[in-house]
């Protein structure tokens, strides 16, 4: 009991504390002990800034974590952002969370730890990158020849932008104009893409005029130092830039994101001033060339034409002697056009005395009866089909006359006959037409007979002979010695005659008519 007892006082002697006099006690222990410290450790859980600004993750290793925090006001100065997975090494001080008896660290600064780190977070952003496809081939646009503008991104100070504009001074003088950026540190990223884009929002009418070409530089440096190069939003705006871009930041050995996803790489910063412009030098004594060679072109074509032109002169013929052989045929056809025309009048002559005997006057008169038959046919045709139609009526009158009572009857062929009266109507005219017809023209072919009819140039003073058989006596060979001869004149008068002396001797057959009944070469 007396044991108990000393304990129990000595629990009531100890000092009281509240809980969070115990946790400020504890905050105030960690802060004073680790008031700057650098953790080294895994960036997990990190999920970006929170809508207050201030950003919340977890460092970790192999056995243990501790939350991390970075203040909006921390965050802006951060030389590289923190990124998931990423093993950095963090600067600032360690503290506790009260409502929670946990300890944090709040962070100051970001770096990768080491190297490796860095090359591993480049990759990964180039994977990244090149798999949303910025850097493909067929994004790259062709650079301008001969840029009248030219648009330097780099900082006004270094020997970078002298080097750039010492060389496009000796290669060709070219309107330049530089937008100041820092080359490192935490604002070199936001100051190139803001001189990227407000470049690209130049208008070309504006009081600056518009880059034709930009060029992007620095000079050589540590990964560290070309990081902001590495930045995803620098690599987004030179992507989206519609000028286009050469990138010329470091020495030919460093390698950034930019370089990937500019229109050209240069090497260095006087390669990119190079590629931009060509020499003027150069072209001033390639126009040249090409205008010595275009003249001496001219000259030898020149001289080609006048020689060959000098040679088909002198094989062309004289004007004379082409019109010469033309003249000739003209006169010679002008001395042979009297005696053709008088030979072409005497064959058409002949011709027709040939044909004329040989109108078919029996083809008329059997085209005439032809003509009165059909007419003759067509009159009986009509009758017997009007005499018919009658009988027709006439039979259905008597079948039903013993069957219709006077007065049906009296009606019935007051129906008929109105229904014959208009067709006898009707019939009449077109018989009558049809007769007039047909009358017209038996006149017509009975005037033609008569034009043809061989009694009107008997009228003329001709005479038609006949032998003793009754046939045309057509030529003198026809005839025989002694042969009774029948002379026919006008007004039907006819005279007998006998033949006499040698038969006649047969007479040249004329020649026949060209083809298609024409008048015969003039030539």
């Amino acid at each position: 009991m007396p044991h108990l007892c000393g304990m129990a006082d000595a629990l009531t002697n100890a000092a009281e504390f509240t809980v969070s006099e115990i946790a400020q006690a504890v905050k105030r222990t960690v802060e004073d002990e680790f008031g700057h410290v650098r953790v080294r450790g895994e960036i997990s859980g990190f999920r970006g800034q929170h809508s207050s600004g201030h950003a919340y993750f977890t460092l970790k290793d192999e056995n243990a974590s501790i939350d991390a925090v970075v203040w909006k006001s921390s965050w802006a100065r951060l030389l590289f952002k923190p990124e998931e997975g990423l093993e950095v090494i963090a600067t600032g001080r360690l503290t506790t969370f009260p409502r929670s008896s946990k300890y944090q660290i709040v962070i100051d600064q970001i770096e990768p730890a080491g190297a490796g780190a860095l090359m591993a977070l480049l990759e990964d952003r180039r994977k990244k990158l090149a798999a949303e496809g910025l850097f493909a081939k067929e994004r790259k646009r062709p650079l301008p020849y001969l840029p009248r503008v030219i648009g330097v991104v780099t900082s006004p100070t270094g020997a970078v932008i002298r080097d750039i504009l010492h060389r496009l001074e000796d290669r060709f003088p070219s309107h330049v104009i530089v937008w100041p950026v820092r080359v490192q540190g935490d604002t070199c990223a936001p100051e190139v893409v803001a001189a990227i884009e407000g470049f690209n929002r130049f208008r070309p009418d504006g009081p600056i005029p518009r880059p034709d070409l930009l060029i992007v530089a620095r000079g050589g440096g540590s990964i560290e130092d070309l990081w902001g190069f590495n930045e995803e939003s620098v690599v987004r705006a030179v992507a989206t830039s519609t000028i286009p871009i050469i990138s010329a930041v470091g020495h030919e050995t460093d390698t950034t994101l930019i370089d990937y996803v500019s229109d050209m790489r240069a090497p260095t910063p006087t390669a990119a001033a190079e590629a931009a412009v060509p020499v003027r030098a150069e072209l001033i004594a390639y126009v040249d060339d090409l205008g010595q060679r275009i003249r001496n072109s001219t000259r030898r074509q020149l001289s080609n034409d006048r020689d060959r032109l000098r040679a088909a002169a002198a094989s062309l013929p004289r004007p004379l002697d082409l019109l010469a052989t033309a003249r000739q045929r003209v006169d010679h056809a002008a001395s042979n056009l009297g005696s053709a025309l008088r030979n072409s009048v005497h064959l058409k002559r002949g011709s027709f005395s040939r044909t004329a005997p040989r109108l078919a006057v029996r083809l008329l008169a059997h085209r005439t009866e032809q003509l009165h038959t059909r007419l003759a046919e067509l009159g009986r045709r009509s009758t017997a089909g009007m005499a018919l139609g009658i009988e027709r009526r006439r039979v259905r009158l008597q079948a039903t006359a013993v069957k219709v009572t006077p007065a049906a009857l009296q009606t019935e062929l007051r129906l008929a006959r109105n229904q014959l009266t208009p067709l006898a109507q009707r019939l009449a005219p077109s018989f009558a037409r049809l007769v007039t017809a047909d009358t017209q023209r038996l006149v017509a072919l009975d005037k033609l007979l008569q034009s043809y009819s061989y009694k009107n140039v008997l009228a003329r003073g001709f005479a038609l002979v006949t032998g003793e058989d009754g046939q045309l006596v057509r030529r003198p060979e026809d005839v025989q010695p002694g042969e009774t001869l029948t002379i026919e004149l006008g007004n039907e008068q006819k005279i007998a005659a006998t033949a006499s002396g040698a038969p006649a001797i047969p007479r040249k057959k004329p020649k026949p008519p060209p083809e298609g009944g024409g008048q015969e070469s003039l030539f």
